[in-house]
């Protein structure tokens, strides 16, 4: 019986990929993933067995990587930024179910609100909350809830999947909740394929954010009460004093 080993690749660069997640693509077999992200990794493990599904497939992705170990491999199923945070390792659990093999090791990565927060500067140092737009897995419903309390509680927000070709409107609609209870003026940030070709960052208010062209490979934060901008970078203070 092989395992499989549940990978968080971060951003893209292998600058910004952990040792043990290098060492577990260096110890498989076969490495699994959504296309684009088999992509990234690739060229530096050459020898390995490649097994790619598109957008959409998650549960057949994690279901080739049981079977590859239960046939005796070791298969690493690589998740961009972080193998947890909206990553596949809950997925290969719950298709595992209660069996106890394959075993299944998670190996953490550098989720992009971390990575985006560090391109436009330290926004993030204080309490924070990360909410995705993607209704796909999540109702609507659901999401202009969580976004609301995040506002009225007045965290610093990171937002994955802001739009795609299926939901343009979305990152406009959750400023719209936002805005009800947060100033037009509340500092902002976009950043855009971290770690790959064309990185970019920018900063922005909450109501030109609301206009702002943004994809899939866009993260944004929102900044909170305290969030400003020194030499064109988003900082939220962590409240020390004299300073």
């Amino acid at each position: 019986m092989g395992k499989v080993i549940v990978v968080g690749i971060g951003p893209g660069s292998y600058e910004d990929m952990t040792i043990r997640a290098d060492r577990a693509l260096q110890s498989c077999d076969a490495i699994v993933g959504y296309g684009v992200y088999v992509d990234l990794v690739k060229e530096r493990y050459p020898d390995k067995a490649f097994y790619e599904t598109p957008m959409t497939q998650e549960a057949k992705r994690c279901a080739l990587a049981l079977d590859l170990a239960r046939a005796g491999k070791t298969a690493a199923m690589v998740c961009s930024g972080d193998s947890g945070i909206y990553g596949m390792a809950a997925l290969v659990y719950e298709l595992r179910g209660e069996s106890e093999e394959p075993e299944i090791e998670v190996v953490p990565g550098l989720t992009a609100a971390c990575s985006a927060a560090a391109l436009l500067g330290a926004p993030l140092t204080h309490d924070f909350a990360v909410i995705s737009l993607s209704d796909r897995l999540t109702p609507w419903e659901t999401i202009e809830k969580r976004l609301t309390h995040a506002a009225k509680a007045d965290l610093t927000i990171a937002l994955y999947n802001p739009a795609s070709r299926s939901r343009p409107a979305h990152l406009k609609r959750a400023c719209d909740i936002l805005l009800r209870d947060l100033p037009d003026s509340r500092l902002c940030g976009i950043a855009r394929n971290i770690g790959r070709a064309g990185e970019s960052w920018r900063t922005l208010t909450l109501g030109e954010l609301r206009e702002a062209e943004v994809d899939m490979f866009c993260t944004v934060i929102v900044g909170n009460v305290s969030t400003k901008e020194i030499a064109g970078r988003l900082i939220t203070p962590r409240g020390y004093k004299n300073v």
